[in-house]
This record gives structure tokens, C-alpha cells and sequence, in this order.
């Protein structure tokens, strides 16, 4: 098989959701450095086209056009100026309000909700039943290869303004308030446990499941910062998550 013909079967195989650039196995997420390295070389055979549509202006590479949806997906995606892109996954039951945008790779679960300015990132894993709330933001990984991409679990609820990038794992059930961004180098606190979250071996964030989690900050320790009483940014999981948490997003499945 040629080098295209991978390329194009690999993005079939996304789309279909029967190959994804990561996976679960054992509790642990392995990732499918092949599928990353086959989407790479899509970039690399493609030719800049125009692909403008209507009153809109598009210029990418040929080989990665954007994705068409029938209503034979059962994917409901509202007007407005939202796009996916080719060998991105939605499953059926996803609802993506506008604007909105899908990259490759990215593998979206039955049930989830992309609301408005939302940005799926290449090769992001999103699980079952997550709320990704207006002006999201889940970073992509396409490089190195060997990297996992961020991954929400299924039943995750992120706020809105959240910016959950680098790799960072957010387990099943977990709740990331308004406003919390974290990426490989964010320093998580645990005031339940009283303790800094470890870093995996890998260098990423873990967020447990169901802990719920704020924006909070650290006082500096040392040097003239620590004189002037100045504080550094550092989310904080206050509990994990219990029927009145739960509660609170019911409301959620009113809109789908």
C-alpha cells in the first residue's frame, strides 16, 4: 500500500472510529504512535487548494478537507460556522454547538457536548457523556509522536474558559470549574489529601476521577516575591465529586 493510500484508509478507519491515536488498556492509555506518524505524512503529500465554500474563505492542504456529516451520523451539529475536521471521530448522539471546531485524530464519545467556541484539538481522546462548556479550549498533541494527547474520561465535566492542554488526563467523573487551565508544568493541589499531585512518569497531570476542581493560587516561598506577599496561579481540588455535585449537572441532559 502506498503512502496515500494509508494515509486516506487511516483517516477512514478515524472516522469510523475503529483506529484511534489512543487508547485504554488495562486502566492505563497506550498511545498508537503509528496513527500519529500516518496523519503527519498526510500533511506532508497534501497540496495548499482552495477550499472556499459560499461567503467563506478556506486555503489548506488538499488531503485533509473537511468532514461531511448525513443525518445517518446522528450527530447534531448546530448552525452557526462550526467545522470538523477529516479524521476526526464524533460519535453517535455528539452535539457540537457553534462555532465550534474539531481537528484530526481527535475522537469525540457518544453523548458529549461541544458547546460554543470550543476547540477539540488534534488527536484528543474525549470520553462518554462529557460537557465541554462554552470557550473551551483541549490543546492538541499531534508531536512527538510517542506523546499521549489530552484525554477526558467519559462523564467529565469541564467549564467554561478551561484550558486543559499538554497531555493531561482528566479521569471519569471529574468536575474542572470555570476558568482552570493546566498543562504539564501546572502544579495540582489536593486539599483533600493535603498533597501535591504527582507527576506520571510520562511528565503529565492526572487528574483523579471525580475530584472536582478550582481555580486557586500558592504563595511564593522565596526571593522578593515571597517579601511582597505574591501569589502564583494553582488549581485546587477541594472534594470529589458526591450526589449534590452530580445533581447540579443534571440539568445537562435537558439539552440533548
Amino acid at each position: 500500500m502506498t503512502t496515500e493510500m494509508n494515509f486516506y484508509e487511516t483517516c477512514k478507519g478515524l472516522e469510523e472510529g475503529s483506529i484511534r491515536v489512543a487508547e485504554k488498556v488495562n486502566g492505563d492509555w497506550k498511545v498508537n504512535a503509528w496513527v500519529k506518524e500516518t496523519i503527519l505524512t498526510g500533511f506532508r503529500i497534501g497540496k495548499l487548494t482552495d477550499m472556499s465554500e459560499g461567503q467563506f474563505s478556506f486555503y489548506d492542504k488538499d488531503s485533509i478537507p473537511t468532514r461531511k456529516f448525513t443525518t445517518d451520523h446522528n450527530v447534531r451539529i448546530v448552525p452557526g460556522g462550526s467545522s470538523v475536521r477529516s479524521g476526526a471521530y464524533l460519535a453517535p448522539g455528539v452535539i457540537m454547538m457553534p462555532p465550534s471546531y474539531v481537528n484530526i485524530g481527535a475522537y469525540v464519545d457518544t453523548g458529549t457536548m461541544i458547546d460554543s467556541h470550543v476547540l477539540v484539538g488534534s488527536c484528543a481522546q474525549i470520553g462518554k457523556h462529557v460537557h465541554l462548556s462554552a470557550g473551551t479550549q483541549i490543546g492538541g498533541v499531534l508531536e512527538p509522536v510517542g506523546a499521549l494527547p489530552v484525554i477526558i474520561e467519559d462523564n467529565a465535566f469541564i467549564g467554561g474558559n478551561c484550558g486543559i492542554y499538554e497531555g493531561t488526563i482528566v479521569r471519569e467523573g471529574a468536575v474542572i470549574a470555570t476558568g482552570v487551565i493546566i498543562n504539564a508544568a501546572t502544579a495540582v493541589y489536593d486539599a483533600v489529601k493535603g498533597d501535591f499531585l504527582p507527576r506520571l512518569e510520562t511528565g503529565q497531570i492526572e487528574i483523579p476521577a471525580n475530584a472536582v476542581v478550582v481555580a486557586g493560587s500558592r504563595p511564593v516561598k522565596h526571593g522578593k516575591g515571597a517579601e511582597d506577599g505574591v501569589h502564583i496561579y494553582c488549581p485546587v481540588i477541594v472534594k470529589y465529586r458526591d450526589e449534590k455535585t452530580s445533581s447540579s449537572l443534571v440539568m445537562e441532559d435537558l439539552l440533548r
